[in-house]
């Protein structure tokens, strides 16, 4: 119930999401797959949250892991953090907490602090969700702000089309062909045409310069 509850709570924040059950399924998944963040519970069948925990970061996999579980004792939070964890999170935990941990260990993975994000006229406030063009208020799709966020995010740094895709949508979503491109010919209609540069052959990025 927790992870539904969870899983419903980040879709409609706009992440992509997918959810495994069981450690030695995660550590497969972790092989091939990369992420932006992990939620992991330390409580998982055949493969314990810890052994996840230590094989990721033997691998010298590097992906911020946020540690959510029941287990509250200090020494095992302690040895939680030690192991590698990046934060840690005991049940019963708030959810707007839970969000709030999520933003500040993606801001810090990719050597961001300030919470809102600007750029040649146009911000982003992750908490809120607020867009503003010349400090007017833009609506945007949850995908066109998840696309917006990811370049800002990582100015100078060139997003393919396919590396788009998988942050924008799980394993059970379908995906058009051109689906990354509508998404961003609707973002530049409602906050302009330069922000976002195109680099043909590769992807999209925010210039360095912008920022």
């Amino acid at each position: 119930m927790i992870g539904e509850s969870v899983l419903d709570l980040l879709r409609d924040e706009g992440y992509a999401v997918d959810w495994v059950k069981n450690g030695e399924i995660a550590l497969s998944v972790l092989e091939s797959e990369n992420y932006d963040l992990i939620l992991l519970d330390l409580g998982l069948p055949r493969c314990d949250g810890l052994t996840v925990l230590k094989t990721l970061r033997d691998r010298k996999d590097r992906t911020p892991v946020l540690v959510v579980t029941a287990r509250d004792a200090v020494a095992q939070r302690i040895e939680g953090l030690d192991t590698g964890a990046d934060d840690y999170v005991v049940k019963p935990y708030d959810l707007g907490e839970l969000l709030a941990r999520i933003r500040s260990l993606v801001r810090r993975s990719v050597g961001r602090a300030e919470p809102v994000y600007e750029s040649v006229g146009v911000s982003i406030d992750p908490a809120t969700r607020e867009v503003k063009v010349e400090g007017q208020s833009v609506l945007l799709s949850a995908r066109e702000w998840a696309i917006l966020e990811l370049l800002l995010v990582r100015p100078g740094v060139v997003l393919s089309r396919k590396q788009l895709e998988e942050r924008l949508y799980g394993w059970k979503d379908g995906i058009s062909s051109n689906a990354v491109e509508v998404h961003i010919h609707s973002l530049r209609k409602k906050i302009g045409t330069e922000l976002i540069q195109n680099v043909r052959g590769v992807g999209y990025m925010i210039g360095k310069g912008n920022v």
